[in-house]
């Protein structure tokens, strides 16, 4: 039997019932990496060596009579997490032989549940763009297209996952990084609440693996079936054992509801400061119908929302005032300089932008204000309705642009261009107030690219915006494989 795009389950359920071996299962995936990934580029730094290594030792360790949530499973792990002997570079070239000592909390994790890590993904410079290219690995293609991106910053994972390397990944998200490469390549991934996942050892070279959780950013699941993502964000979730783990374990509460036609739905399809595209609308509305038809209550309005427009730039000025932080004076200075000159009344996203970059920290703690007034207003959201129903972002895959300054480049929604980076307004929607949020997969656009979109939940129920997503599973198509 051919296990290249089999789930996560399957091949558990396949591993116990003795119809394969984990070994069995490696070499014909890392056969395939070695035949297929030269078109794709998803695995940027292989470890064929240990992976075969380790797939004996779970074929061994069951045939002793053990059984662990993820033993014999091959994965991969984004290149942003340290792997004890193998590079860390977060695709910067002047790191390209910074080698940590010790796996990340979040690898270790995985090796603990048994999983068998075949390699790395590759990765933007700095994590820091919706596209997956630099000049260390070079770029990644869309599997569905290879003129397109997979996305960012997990484009490699997506990428993997769409082509059938390892059943399940491990990625990150400041930005969409999770969400929008799996909307991309037409697989499953999941935003955790902020904080659920420990994020030791995913931090960027050189800097010290320290049991500190950054604003904003999460670490969370990718595979190719939303039970899959239940099944790894169990493996992930918990507190990092040097802090919170000393005193706290974690335990998610249950799916909200179990049918369908139990959950309340709010959608949305635009927002107030760019259109959606055709294709990613209709989308949204494919997963409204399945919803309606499964009897769910769907609504397209509700005054309880918390006003995407002032989230937007909340989200945008929090997260600009983290990506500038360790700049150079001169560079900051220069930005100062120039987010004086700003008019009082710009209230545009590029404003806000510049000036999140030369935040005081008196602005940022008014701006934190702002967000937990949007998560009390979301609080009481969630105590109507059980979750939200949006895109991701306003379009499918768009052709690479290496442009040199992401300032300058543009995206093309329905034919008219708009800034690049406006496209991250629909990811901070749930990043900001640090919400859950599963991305699916929702159909094709008229050009055959897969296109996804996001179900956001209440924080720390986690388990409500997951099984939604395993209801609509059947009933939108989920995960399809790209052409050959």
């Amino acid at each position: 039997m051919d296990w290249k795009l089999s789930t996560a389950h399957e091949i558990a359920a396949a591993l116990r019932a003795g119809e394969v071996t984990s070994a069995e299962l490696t070499d014909e995936a890392i056969t395939r990496i070695e035949q297929e990934d030269k078109e794709i580029n998803a695995i940027c730094v292989p470890d064929f060596d240990r992976a075969r290594a380790a797939a004996r030792g779970a074929d061994q360790a069951r045939a002793r009579g053990e059984d662990r949530p993820l033993l014999g499973i091959p994965v991969t792990v984004k290149e942003s997490y340290d792997v004890a002997g193998l590079p860390t570079t977060w695709g910067m070239p002047q790191y390209r032989n910074h080698m940590p000592a010790e796996d990340a909390v979040q690898v270790s994790r995985l090796k603990a549940a048994g999983a068998v890590v075949l390699g790395k993904t590759n990765v933007p410079f700095g994590l820091q763009d919706v596209q997956t290219f630099n000049e260390i690995y070079g770029t990644t293609n869309n599997p569905w297209d290879h003129r397109r991106t997979s996305g960012g910053s997990s484009g490699g994972s997506a990428a993997a996952l769409a082509s059938g390397f390892g059943a399940l990944s491990i990625g990150s998200d400041l930005a969409g990084s999770l969400r929008t490469p799996a909307h991309f390549c037409g697989v499953y991934a999941h935003k955790p609440t902020l904080g659920l996942a420990a994020m030791r050892g995913m931090v960027p070279p050189p800097t010290q693996a320290l049991p500190v959780e950054p604003d904003l950013a999460v670490v969370g699941p990718m595979a190719r079936s939303a039970r899959d993502l239940t099944l790894l964000l169990d493996v992930m979730a918990g507190p990092d054992p040097l802090t919170l783990g000393v005193a706290y374990d974690v335990t998610l509460p249950p799916a909200r509801h179990e049918r369908l036609g139990d959950f309340r739905v709010l959608v949305l399809d635009e927002h107030p400061f760019l259109p959606t595209g055709s294709a990613v609308r209709a989308g949204v509305n494919r997963v409204a119908d399945a919803l309606a038809d499964g009897g769910a209550r769907v609504e397209r309005h509700s005054p309880l929302l918390p006003d995407p427009a002032e989230a937007a730039l909340i989200y945008t000025q929090l997260l600009f005032s983290g990506s500038v932080a360790r700049f150079p004076v001169e560079a900051y200075e220069e930005l100062r300089t120039r987010a004086a000159r700003l008019s009082a009344d710009d209230r545009s996203l590029d404003a806000a932008r510049l000036r999140g970059m030369v935040f005081s920290h008196r602005d940022w703690i008014e701006a934190n204000t702002r967000r937990e007034l949007h998560r009390h207003g979301w609080r009481q959201f969630f105590a109507e309705f059980d979750a939200v129903v949006c895109p991701i972002t306003p379009t499918p895959a768009f052709p690479h642009d290496h442009g040199p300054d992401p300032r300058e480049r543009r995206l093309d929604i329905d034919g008219v261009e708009y800034p690049y980076f406006d496209q991250l307004v629909w990811a901070g929607l749930a990043t900001m107030p640090g919400l859950p949020a599963t991305a699916v997969p929702a159909g094709r656009s008229p050009e055959g690219l897969p296109v996804g979109v996001q179900l956001i939940g209440p924080m720390y129920e986690d388990r409500t915006p997951l099984r939604l997503a395993e209801l609509l599973e059947p009933r939108i198509g989920g995960f399809q494989a790209p052409p050959d």
